[in-house]
């Protein structure tokens, strides 16, 4: 049921609009950003959802001429200059500036609800083709996704160009120096170290690129019968954790900016340099991304000398952690899986298995942003739940 208007007024001198509620509660909105979002047919174009109004044509100072309640279910505000805009209770409501309506917003639009885990994860299974045919599933995969951070599909065909079908499924994969999709076994003279049948430390993928991808997948092609398990550890479990037991190595991982480098031929010949923080924070110190891989971090690390040792401490401290049995996930992958995971906070690796002349396991990988799957996630949400 939508709300309802019982009063409006203007305050501080018409620089607010207050509106106050049938429910009791009350609303302050500033008369700029009204006057900003007006949503008649001069300001704003509802075929792209898009703001026509310059903002060189904006008065930061505007102050409301008159504002009328039209009914219980819209405001109405003429400006200094005659012009008018109308305002639904629906769309006032939820654009609240309240500390409580925002996180309720921030919630709706970005899902930031983290569900943390250690050596005791139960890892989420959802059928491939499932996902692939039934709305309601592939929405309960990406909202899984996004708050536990890894979900393994299962039962998907053992060839390649499954990935391509999942990339179509939320609209499309993101192209990389590897090629759309890339293939992970046993390689002579590797360009990668995934290409070889050693042991890999946790990492997240990419990082040497400015805008590293969100999500990664991985489809099991062929497995090999000895070696090869997979492990995955929760970057953002493990980073609270350091913040608490050593809040000074959390600062120096979060502040310091590493160099990486990856340079070689692939999909194209690359040459790629880029600096970025082990630990990257939001504005209220919380771990948003983590971006690190031993393999290629650079030889060359722009530091004053002195504050060299201090970060490989902390790093130290930081790696230990991550391979603690209490944080990290083994299991293996079986032909026909699809482990899906968020690259920006899930940490993987896997274990060494044997050489061989022929190719005994065949991974496929793909990378997602997560700019593409959190719309198709908002999109199905819509469709599965009806909701706006």
């Amino acid at each position: 049921m939508s709300p309802g208007i019982q009063k409006v007024e203007a305050l501080d001198e018409g620089h607010f609009v207050c509106v106050k509620w049938e429910d009791g509660s009350e609303s302050a909105y500033p008369c700029v950003w009204l006057r900003d979002n007006c949503q008649c047919p001069l300001c704003f174009l509802p075929s792209a959802g898009a703001r026509r109004l310059l903002f060189e044509d904006l008065d930061v100072n505007i102050v409301v001429k008159q504002v009328t309640l039209a009914d219980r279910k819209k405001i109405s505000i003429t400006w200094p200059n005659e012009h008018t805009s109308e305002y639904e209770a629906e769309w006032l409501k939820k654009r609240c500036f309240s500390e409580e309506a925002r996180a309720v917003m921030r919630a709706d639009l970005f899902l930031p609800e983290c569900q943390y885990w250690g050596s005791d994860l139960q890892l989420p299974e959802i059928p491939f083709e499932e996902i692939m045919c039934n709305d309601e599933s592939a929405y309960k995969w990406l909202c899984t996704l996004k708050k536990v951070g890894i979900v393994l599909l299962t039962g998907a065909a053992t060839r390649q160009g499954e990935l391509i079908r999942l990339g179509h499924r939320i609209g499309f994969l993101r192209l990389t120096f590897y090629g759309p999709t890339w293939q992970v076994q046993d390689k002579a003279d590797a360009n990668n170290v995934a290409y070889t049948t050693g042991r890999l430390c946790f990492h997240t993928d990419y990082p040497v690129l400015q805008h590293p991808p969100g999500v990664q997948f991985l489809h099991c092609i062929k497995q090999t019968a000895a070696g090869g398990e997979s492990e995955v550890v929760d970057g953002f479990h493990v980073s609270n954790k350091l913040k608490k037991q050593n809040p000074e190595a959390y600062q120096i991982l979060s502040t310091t900016a590493v160099n990486y480098v990856d340079v070689g031929v692939d999909y194209c010949d690359f040459a790629v340099h880029c600096k970025q923080r082990i630990i990257d924070m939001d504005s209220r110190g919380q771990a948003i991304r983590i971006n690190y891989n031993n393999a290629t971090r650079d030889t060359v690390f722009d530091i004053p000398a002195e504050k060299v040792r201090p970060f490989y401490a902390a790093l130290k401290e930081f790696n230990d952690l991550l391979n603690s049995a209490e944080h990290k996930f083994t299991y293996k992958l079986k032909p026909g899986d699809i482990v899906t995971f968020d690259n920006w906070r899930v940490l993987h690796g896997r274990q060494s298995y044997p050489s061989c002349s022929e190719v005994t396991r065949h991974l496929e990988g793909a990378y997602a942003d997560w700019d593409v799957v959190m719309s198709r996630l908002r999109l199905l949400r819509k469709r599965v739940l009806n909701k706006d």
